[in-house]
């Protein structure tokens, strides 16, 4: 499982939002760090497709993504960061709703939902409606369609934003978890969420990739102490 990136560009008018980009993703946790505008959520759309690129190849075991395309996209879970689902609908009724999106036939899906609300740990909340979910459980509520159709490459968009500490630790877990045979990116401002999960932290700058390493190396690079001194070092003048 290879995800290869080469001199990956993306340009609105004069503005270049991602300039050059290279990097090759195998199994594993990749945190993505930078200020807003960095070209993160840039990088992102490319991945699933959802801009067209300027420049460069997106290659998917060695196959450009545009020629795999349907294909290659249902090999994809998202989490959004905003909490946009439906108040009314069950958890279950949501998730059903995300598999028929999904194309994943019936019986294959009522198996993952199960088997995904005992992993996020809402299994007795399964026919509670989302309205009255509290901030926690729509995020691993999130998380489990994102899992639906078992992607092969995992896209965590500010998972923990807005979750006391004992939430965000659960969610963590969760999603070290689920990193196994699996591509994760993980984008978020939270550094320590980061730092305590991802083999590998990326960190952007007005769209180019400024540096990027095992967190242990990158503190030690700095002599910091944690990565909020990496992120400052590199990035703290944003």
């Amino acid at each position: 499982m290879e995800l290869k990136i080469e001199g990956l560009t993306k340009k609105y008018g004069e503005k270049t939002a991602l300039k050059d980009f290279s990097y090759t993703f195998s199994s594993g946790i990749y945190g993505i760090l930078g200020a807003n505008g960095a070209g993160k959520s840039t990088l992102m759309n490319l991945i699933t497709d959802n801009v067209k690129r300027t420049e460069g190849k997106i290659l998917w075991d060695g196959t450009d993504i545009l020629e795999l395309g349907k294909k290659f996209r249902s090999l994809i879970g998202y989490m959004p960061q905003q909490q946009g689902m439906y108040a009314e609908y069950s958890a279950v009724g949501f998730l059903r709703y995300i598999a028929s999106v999904k194309e994943i036939p019936r019986k294959e899906a009522n198996e993952q939902i199960g088997q995904l609300l005992e992993v996020v740990n809402l299994k007795d909340a399964a026919h509670k409606k989302l309205g009255g979910f509290s901030g926690g459980m729509k995020q691993r509520v999130l998380l489990a369609q994102a899992l639906l159709g078992s992607p092969m490459v995992l896209i965590l968009d500010e998972p923990t934003a807005g979750l006391d500490p004992k939430e965000r630790l659960r969610l963590r877990n969760y999603i070290n978890d689920l990193s196994e045979n699996r591509i994760v990116f993980l984008t978020t401002h939270i550094v320590s969420d980061i730092e305590s999960i991802a083999e590998d932290v990326l960190l952007m700058k007005d769209g180019q990739l400024v540096t990027h390493g095992a967190p242990a190396d990158l503190i030690a690079s700095v002599s910091g102490n944690n990565l909020e001194d990496v992120y400052m070092a590199y990035l703290g003048s944003e």
